[in-house]
């Protein structure tokens, strides 16, 4: 399931799912690709969606569609179930939403395209169209038949802050559960891959959280650090992975821990990701690791209350687009 290299000096193909429709993702993709011409020389852009969506979305935001350059970008239609209208989310389109990522990941997967972005889609959209869908990451694990994926999202900058998660979408009672020594240690093998063949890094060094308020405090307020945790960081070290901790989540997000860190390994969503939000809202990124394939998507949702309206900011699509394009480079010279 390897997507094949493509040779020196042939343009990356990158893939956008333009996302809910109701929501900003098709905006926001018009605005990110006005500049793509200037902003990725090296890129080819498919946009995938309703073609007349697309266009008219881009007027909103005063970006014609039809003046894109057509040697970087190209639309590829897949029609609505039914007209969408901005901030007003319909289950009829549902299964479109699904269509838009499905037809992404067979590219990817084929090696059509070299990397795929996502734009926000709405889960209970897609779960009241009949389809049990938990999230993009968990959607894209299945599809690709990937037995372990990891998110993470992260900053910008030349050492961007990085915070994956051992466990997703889970109810906060079944996060405790859901770890163990297992899981933990292929979550930091993973990490440790990736961070080394998607962005150079030649020896990562990942800070992994505790579960518990003070990690645990001894044992004290729970035992999962010294249960599960700690016996995984000693696995995953035994296996040349440069994994420490488990430190206390209040208190490791400061400068002087986080200096020569390449990311942070939190026990659950909430735990790592308001804090990466609070730092890069806007130009944040998500990455899902443990792929075949790459895949970037933006850091927020589907903000209704601001589809259609022109006042979306378009920072952190960009910056996922141009991660994928650094990824794909990568491997491309790898």
């Amino acid at each position: 399931m390897n997507p094949t290299a493509r040779p020196q000096g042939v343009p990356l193909q990158i893939a956008i799912t333009t996302g809910e429709p109701a929501g900003v993702g098709p905006e926001l993709t018009a605005q990110a690709l006005a500049g793509a011409a200037a902003h990725w020389p090296d890129a080819q852009f498919t946009v995938l969606g309703d073609a007349d969506l697309l266009a008219g979305r881009a007027r909103a935001v005063s970006v014609d569609w039809a003046l894109l350059p057509k040697d970087r970008v190209r639309m590829q239609h897949v029609p609505l179930g039914v007209p969408s209208q901005a901030g007003r989310l319909d289950a009829a389109n549902g299964r479109y939403v699904l269509t838009l990522l499905d037809e992404a990941i067979d590219g990817a997967v084929s090696g059509t395209f070299d990397a795929i972005v996502t734009a926000p889609l709405q889960k209970s959209t897609i779960n009241d169209a009949g389809v049990p869908f938990t999230g993009h990451t968990e959607y894209l694990a299945q599809r690709t038949h990937s037995p372990r994926v990891v998110m993470m999202l992260a900053g910008s900058g030349p050492r961007p802050l990085r915070v994956a998660l051992a466990t997703t979408h889970l109810p906060l009672k079944d996060v405790s559960a859901a770890l163990t020594i297992d899981g933990l240690v292929e979550t930091l093998r993973i990490i440790d891959h990736d961070l080394r063949h998607h962005f150079g890094l030649p020896a990562p060094r990942i800070l992994v959280t505790g579960l518990n308020p003070h990690a645990g405090e001894n044992g004290y307020l729970g035992r999962e650090e010294i249960d599960v945790i700690t016996p995984a960081l000693k696995e995953a070290n035994g296996q040349g992975i440069d994994a420490r901790g488990p430190y206390p989540a209040d208190t490791l997000f400061q400068p002087r821990y986080l200096k020569d860190a390449d990311c942070v390994l939190a026990m659950f969503h909430d735990q790592g990701l308001p804090v990466l939000k609070y730092a890069t809202f806007g130009e944040g990124i998500n990455i899902t690791l443990g792929l075949p394939i790459i895949r970037t998507s933006v850091d927020h949702g589907t903000a209704l209350d601001l589809a259609g309206t022109g006042r979306a900011d378009s920072g952190s699509l960009i910056a996922a687009i141009d991660t994928a394009v650094s990824m794909a480079r990568h491997r491309r010279a790898t």
